[in-house]
């Protein structure tokens, strides 16, 4: 969140999860539209690194809502942590620089 708001965006989370344990995924905006999953998932050298899983349709913006809402119904341990920023992928990027 601190990052994000470093960058001049702004980051707000959504759900809380599982402290220790719990997922985190990850939307990203920019300029409020565009929606974007991100979750991190295991790579085959051990790392983890944050890839797209799901993008929202502009032509049907609620199905990206409705998907947010399923997966949270399905691990409530999870966290959902939603980020508006001016270049997301180059956002997640540095995320991943970050591990």
């Amino acid at each position: 969140m601190r990052l994000a708001e470093t960058e001049g965006g702004f980051a707000t989370v959504l759900a809380k999860g599982e402290r220790d344990a719990g997922t985190i995924l990850l939307v990203t905006l920019c300029h409020g539209k565009g929606g974007v999953l991100y979750e991190r998932m295991p790579q085959l050298d051990g790392s983890r690194k944050f890839l797209a899983a799901k993008r929202e349709n502009p032509e049907k913006p609620e199905e990206f809502s409705e998907y947010l809402e399923r997966r949270r119904a399905q691990d409530r341990d999870m966290w959902l942590i939603e980020v508006d920023i001016a270049d997301p992928e180059r956002f997640v990027a540095q995320l991943d620089e970050l591990r």
